[in-house]
């Protein structure tokens, strides 16, 4: 693959962020995808903002606690999680100046936002980390990988390293798609094989229109990709009784 399989603009995107719910692929696809670039002549190294819950489970597993929030508490858990992913994602960012490189990025403050209201968090709690992380400059796209949460949990079971119910990737689902930044983000439909959901972000990127600060009303006009805008992500859930698989 050729850096002139992607367009100009392009070569000058700092920030390319993968969110959704847990099982919807983030990690595998950043990987992929900052490979491709990589692989084109882009300056596109992967990098991983994770919040540390899935490694407190395990933590909290070994005293003898159920997961993390049996062992800190929800509130404690939020806490750590929120500072956690403000630390890694200050760090990218660092790298990412320093180095001049495109930084994919698995995970972003959306990602944290949409945690908070999954969990039950109050409007000040969200209030606090939108005030720590408003640092943070918007992504020059956002990928939002929206999966059914049947799959997703079944995902994670297959991983067989953490556990979410099916009731709270239902709610972190919801909460992705409640956020104001919902409206920036590219859908993309991530029910299918790594491989079809890997094709479906790099067409979207050959797209002379891909990066922020074109009109979003018409960034899938005539596609048949399996990206779509939150408009049409909407209309699609609509049809299906409010769940988050929709078909290109």
């Amino acid at each position: 693959m050729s850096v002139t399989a992607f367009p100009a603009r392009l070569a000058g995107a700092r920030t390319i962020a993968l969110v959704g719910i847990d099982g919807s692929g983030k990690t595998t696809q950043a990987r992929l995808l900052a490979a491709d670039l990589a692989a084109a002549g882009l300056p596109a190294v992967y990098r991983q903002n994770a919040g540390g819950r899935a490694w407190f489970g395990r933590l909290a597993v070994r005293f003898g606690r159920h997961d993390a929030e049996d062992l800190f508490g929800r509130r404690g858990t939020l806490l750590i999680e929120s500072l956690l992913r403000w630390l890694a994602i200050a760090r990218t960012l660092l790298r990412r100046a320093c180095r001049r490189e495109i930084a994919v990025m698995d995970r972003y403050a959306a990602c944290q936002y949409a945690s908070l209201r999954a969990r039950g968090a109050g409007p000040a709690a969200e209030r606090r980390a939108r005030l720590a992380y408003r640092l943070f400059p918007r992504p020059d796209v956002t990928f939002l990988l929206a999966v059914d949460p049947a799959t997703a949990r079944d995902r994670i079971d297959r991983r067989g390293t953490d556990h979410e119910s099916l009731a709270y990737l239902t709610a972190a689902d919801r909460a992705y798609r409640s956020l104001p930044e919902f409206r920036d983000f590219v859908v993309i439909d991530g029910n299918g094989s790594p491989e079809e959901v890997n094709a479906a972000l790099l067409a979207w990127l050959r797209r002379p229109d891909s990066l922020r600060g074109d009109p979003p009303g018409d960034r899938c006009e005539g596609s048949r990709s399996a990206a779509r805008t939150p408009r049409e992500w909407e209309a699609g859930t609509s049809r299906t009784g409010g769940e988050s698989r929709f078909h290109p």
